[in-house]
């Protein structure tokens, strides 16, 4: 049985064709889980939703109902209900045309939720190159797997290939000896 050292060394050499010390932190741990035989997959998302602060969950939250069709119907009806009021009060209204407070209102909407989308397309893409580089991890070890089961595959048929060899170098030397007696005269008294 080899130590990590040993097997970090052959595994860094013939996979990667560079010394253990040239390898990523990344490929070094994919060696080594390789090697112990244990599983590199896990759930990114839920060790984002784990480590997400109530601000960062918060920021999602108002993004994702920022961007949805409920969002965008609930805002048309407020706003044609605010435009038909304001229009139908005439002289009482509370906000006449042009709706100066509408604008600010708006402005106002704008100026909050824009950061707050930004901070959650920030956090979704640091969320997406979690997952890229895990994905790099999976990869990199099903391929180092398949590479490993080729060699078994090559070590298994070359060693049945000698064990055909051998059987038949003896099969030969027998056929050999079968011809070699049938060539001989047969010895007085064994006639046939």
């Amino acid at each position: 049985m080899s130590t990590p050292m040993q097997f970090m060394t052959h595994a860094a050499q013939k996979w990667f064709g560079k010394a253990p010390e040239e390898l990523s932190e990344r490929e070094r741990q994919v060696l080594l889980r390789t090697e112990a035989r244990t599983p590199i997959s896990r759930n990114i998302n839920a060790a984002f939703e784990a480590e997400a602060t109530f601000g960062e969950r918060l920021a999602d939250r108002v993004a994702s109902f920022g961007g949805s069709w409920g969002f965008i119907c609930l805002f048309g009806l407020v706003l044609v209900a605010w435009v038909g009021l304001n229009l139908a009060m005439t002289r009482s209204a509370f906000d006449p045309y042009p709706f100066i407070f509408l604008n600010l209102m708006l402005s106002m909407l704008a100026a909050i939720q824009a950061p707050v989308i930004m901070m959650s397309q920030k956090r979704q893409s640091a969320k997406d190159r979690a997952a890229a580089a895990h994905d790099y991890e999976v990869n990199l070890k099903a391929e180092i797997e398949i590479m490993a089961l080729h060699d078994k595959m090559d070590q298994m048929r070359t060693v049945e290939i000698e064990a055909m060899l051998a059987r038949q170098a003896d099969q030969i030397a027998l056929l050999s000896q079968l011809i070699d007696s049938l060539k001989r005269p047969a010895a007085p008294g064994q006639g046939a």
